[in-house]
């Protein structure tokens, strides 16, 4: 998410050079700003360059303008006003030329890095860019524009402390290169001062060495320009003087020729101290329009327009001494390289049937693995969707193949090296895929004829006398130019009679099966116009069907394998792309699907609930929390309750498409959602009775009481690992204390039969002295049937008739006529507490389990406190009030003890006494003391909060569950060794 503390920029402008770039590009940066990775007040400004040879100077222009008209329109200027720059931070992007191995520019190549943010997304050349600008350069600037190109990858360690009181002028940013490096490159010539007084572009070493700084290093012409308000608004003023009005569309709407003018070597050079007007307007430059040629005199105008707009702010330097940079070339070895070594994850966002298939050292990015695809080190896959068996060599990188490719890919003779792409282009009405193949080792702008050139890796006139391929089939007789392998038409498109080739043409060039005549038959295309031809929108399209697809599958693996693994940021990318339907399916079929595993269900529907939350957005249709009984959605809470899992969730999944059109709607949906993971939930806490044990013996005599008092109970350690659904799902480890208060057991139950055939429950809270009793009398089935509602009168005696079969609720036969046919009448219960309601000493289970013990004994029956326990789990379910094992067995167990279950169902709890020395346990006794605050802690609502945390499983809440668990183990150790404990002063 954005850091509002960092940068806010106004404008963000990205240009580039195909107008049919416009729409894929921006939809990208749009997409970007919703989940939170760009402000969300920014305008976002997506701009083509008028004319092919622009140049980055000419594209700056015209960025600037575009940007300074929408903020003039906002405004509510009818035309351009310069004044929308004093207050605006903009920042304009430069595309720059087709990548070869990346069809979308450098600029959204994706990279092997994954962030924890809170929308789950792609890391692109773009992402890293706009992070090290907004983090580590640019904050704290004025208002001004910011230039950078996004062929670059900087790598700045700390954030730059700049000084910019009083700042006017350009600031460049150098970052340290070797001399040997910046004779390809180009480097800033500085004075004292860290004044700019040359840029030197490809220039000797001799000249280079002249630009070296005390550290031996070069300042390399890295990227980022900071012109102030003042600079940029006098460079926004050429718009309008021929012939500079030609780098801008308004020139192009107007007539103008063009013109290409560089960023570098003409808009900043004229700044530059050294040169005169005479050697700037005059000079030759590599890479620049030459001020001789045909189009002399324009360049020389454009360039004087320039001196005599710009020249007087001084140029200065911002040099990072321990910055470095990776500029994107268009070598394939460097690219696979750059993949390999960035990151320390082996698989982004990516779905692998066999992991250990993919070794150590490659990387595996937005793919579908399926079957036996083996990785080696050194290899990338990326946007691909494969079904094995493949292998993938060393140095190779597989890019952009879908899963009808698979059976090609498998026959293909693949060696170390090797660069495979997919290409989805457009050829008028015409959408295909074209695929391609180079050698990692293949230069691709050197000429055929220089030693160095060479085809999937092997020299030109091996490729020739292996195949029969001529010069004259790849560029023409008639080509004049220099020929590179960029341009040559190697790559078979459609085939007259049969239609697209499809990856079987690439497959002759590598040496497998096909021919030289059915290869001349087809109609080619080099990779230059492939580039050219690529359809952006549908190749960025390929790429998030895969993140989607990937991820639906991850969200299966994670379900169903019980990982810790939040699939919130998954969940909320899916919302914020429409991708929702989808995975709602999904996350019903496994819902549907996980009848023998109902925490498997649970978790899913959970997971439901936060997609519709998420389709709500933040702070939008109300709080999650609240009621979920509309009559409905009843049908498929009966299904659920009656075990029809697969026609439950089926049923909710009916329900819930009438409550997808508001925020408010999905909110309740998203509640009953959870109410249906609740019943699921209870569903399988109660798989804990099959470890109660109750036996049969004879009653006590009528009208003998039974009483039982139980104590309260302290958590020293652990709280909370012991709640459905953590305590079986990660495992709940536990150490509390059982106590009395002022000396008084202070929980307890008695019971008694009694000759009417009716069942007479007294519940009592409060000191004695002062206590409140409620009476309830059931003389018919139906006073018990709303014993599941916690508030109702009595519910918790009648759950405890309910569990401990009394009586049947459901049964035909009358209340009177089931307590005289077993236990010859009826039964009084008492129930008290004389804790305060809500205290936090666990009074509630505790007191449920007295009045079980209590009952059985009354009623003949023998039981052990283990099966009390797990009686005790199945109540609360039954009275659908939920919670965990820790409090009756802090009450029911005397003295401190451990207790555990495992990451499994059914649920079982396991205890164990400490065995403590007298000396410890007397100093823990004289050291407890218990404070009553006043304030009452209601479990049911903050229980809530926590499994709805915890199906999400926020990083958060799974590490607190550890260390819960981890700290009641250490806190059992120190229990039982209590000695090696004590301070300097004795104390514990």
């Amino acid at each position: 998410m954005v850091d509002k503390g960092l940068l806010k920029w106004t404008v963000i402008v990205l240009t580039c050079q195909h107008r049919e770039s416009v729409y894929a590009f921006q939809r990208e940066l749009e997409g970007r700003q919703k989940r939170g990775a760009l402000p969300a007040d920014a305008l976002l400004l997506t701009v083509p360059d008028p004319h092919t040879r622009l140049g980055s100077g000419g594209a700056t222009l015209n960025a600037l303008l575009v940007a300074a008209e929408h903020l003039s329109a906002r405004a509510g200027y009818s035309v351009v006003n310069a004044d929308v720059l004093d207050e605006a931070h903009v920042l304009i992007l430069h595309t720059g030329r087709d990548f070869p191995w990346d069809g979308c520019s450098r600029a959204f190549c994706w990279m092997p890095v994954q962030k924890s943010d809170a929308v789950e997304g792609a890391v692109c050349c773009l992402d890293l860019l706009l992070d090290c600008l907004s983090t580590k350069i640019c904050a704290g600037s004025p208002p001004g524009v910011w230039v950078c190109s996004t062929d670059v990858i900087l790598n700045i360690p700390t954030p730059q402390l700049i000084s910019w009181d009083g700042f006017s002028g350009v600031r460049v940013v150098a970052l340290p290169g070797d001399v040997s490096f910046a004779v390809n490159h180009g480097v800033y010539l500085t004075d004292a001062e860290a004044g700019v007084c040359n840029i030197i572009y490809k220039g000797s070493k001799e000249k280079i060495s002249c630009a070296a700084l005390p550290d031996g290093k070069v300042p390399l012409v890295s990227g980022p320009v900071f012109f102030s308000r003042t600079v940029a608004e006098k460079l926004l003023q050429t718009h309008v003087t021929s012939p500079l009005d030609g780098c801008t569309y308004l020139g192009m709407d107007s007539g103008a020729p063009p013109l290409e003018v560089s960023l570098f070597l003409d808009i900043l050079l004229c700044l530059c101290s050294d040169l005169t007007e005479h050697e700037f307007i005059n000079g030759e430059r590599t890479g620049c329009s030459s001020p001789s040629g045909p189009q002399g005199a324009v360049v020389r105008s454009g360039r004087a327009v320039l001196w005599r707009t710009l020249r007087g702010p001084s140029i200065s330097m911002l040099y990072i001494p321990d910055g470095c940079y990776d500029y994107l070339t268009q070598s394939g070895r460097e690219h696979v390289s750059r993949l390999t070594e960035t990151g320390t994850e082996t698989m982004i966002l990516s779905h692998i049937q066999d992991v250990k298939s993919v070794a150590e050292g490659s990387r595996v990015i937005n793919s579908i693995l399926e079957g036996d695809v083996r990785v080696l080190a050194g290899a990338v896959v990326q946007h691909c969707h494969l079904q094995g068996p493949v292998q993938v060599h060393s140095g190779c990188l597989l890019s952009g193949l879908d899963l009808t490719s698979s059976s090609c890919v498998q026959r293909l003779p693949l060696s170390s090296d090797i660069i495979i792409q997919g290409h989805r282009v457009r050829l008028g009405e015409l959408k295909l895929t074209v695929f391609t193949a180079f050698g990692a080792h293949d230069n691709l702008e050197v000429c055929t004829d220089d030693v160095n050139a060479s085809f999937l890796n092997q020299k030109w006139s091996d490729f020739y006398s292996r195949t029969g391929i001529q010069p004259q089939y790849l560029w023409g007789p008639e080509r004049t130019e220099p020929c590179c392998l960029l341009d040559a038409r190697l790559f078979p498109v459609f085939m007259p009679h049969s239609g697209p080739v499809g990856l079987e043409g690439v497959c002759w060039l590598l040496g497998g099966a096909g021919g030289l005549d059915s290869w001349r038959e087809a109609w080619r295309l080099s990779l230059r116009d492939i580039l050219i031809l690529t359809d952006q929108q549908r190749e960025l399209r390929w790429r998030e069907e895969l993140f989607f697809s990937v991820g639906r599958r991850r969200a299966v693996d994670t379900l169903q394998g019980h990982m810790n693994l939040s699939l919130q940021p998954f969940f909320r990318a899916a919302a914020l792309s429409g991708q929702q339907e989808e995975l709602l399916q999904v996350l019903d079929s496994v819902a549907a699907g996980s009848s023998g595993d109902l925490g498997v269900a649970a978790r899913c529907l959970a997971c439901i609930a936060d997609v519709l939350g998420c389709l709500a957005g933040e702070g939008k249709g109300g709080l999650r929390s609240g009621p979920a009984a509309n009559p409905s959605w009843a049908p498929a809470f009966k299904l659920l309750e009656g075990g029809n899992l697969p026609a439950g969730v089926q049923e909710l999944a009916n329900q819930r498409k009438h409550g997808l059109s508001r925020p408010d709607l999905l909110v309740r949906a998203a509640r009953h959602y959870e109410g249906a993971g609740q019943i699921l939930l209870r569903k399988a806490v109660m798989s804990a009775r099959e470890f109660v044990f109750i036996g049969q013996g004879e009653m006590p005599p009528m009208g003998e009481w039974q009483e039982v008092e139980c104590p309260a109970r302290l958590d020293l350690s652990g709280g909370w690992s012991d709640t459905p659904p953590i305590a079986f799902e990660h495992g709940g480890l536990v150490v509390n204390v059982a106590i009395k208060v002022d000396g008084k057991r202070p929980i307890g139950a008695r019971v008694r039969r009694v000759p009417e055939p009716r069942l007479l429950l007294v519940s009592s809270s409060g000191e004695p002295a002062c206590s409140i009793s409620t009476e309830t009398l059931c003389e018919d089935l139906t006073d018990l049937e709303d014993y599941y509602q916690p508030h109702a009168p009595g519910a918790l005696l009648k759950a405890v008739c309910v569990c401990s079969e009394l009586v049947c609720v459901s049964s035909p036969v009358s209340l009177k006529e089931q307590l005289l046919q077993r236990w010859g009448g009826g039964l009084e219960i008492h129930s008290w507490s004389s804790l305060p309601h809500g205290s936090g000493l666990g009074t509630s289970s505790i007191l449920a389990g007295a009045a079980l013990a209590a009952v059985y004994r009354c009623t003949g029956r023998s039981y052990d406190t283990n099966s009390l326990i797990h009686d005790v789990l199945y109540l609360e379910q039954i009275l659908t009030t939920g919670g965990g094992w820790q409090d009756q067995v802090g009450g029911l167990f005397g003295g401190v003890k451990l207790a555990r279950s495992a990451a499994q169902l059914p649920l079982r709890v396991e205890v164990e006494q400490l065995s403590l020395t007298q000396d410890f346990l007397s100093v823990l006794q004289q050291q407890l003391l218990l404070v009553y605050t006043g304030k009452t802690r209601l479990a049911r609502n903050l229980l809530q909060d926590v499994v709805r945390s915890w199906y999400a499983r926020l990083p958060s809440i799974v590490q607190n569950a550890q260390q819960l668990v981890t700290n009641a183990e250490e806190c059992a150790e120190a229990c039982r060794d209590g000695e090696r404990h004590k301070d300097d002063m004795g104390y514990w």
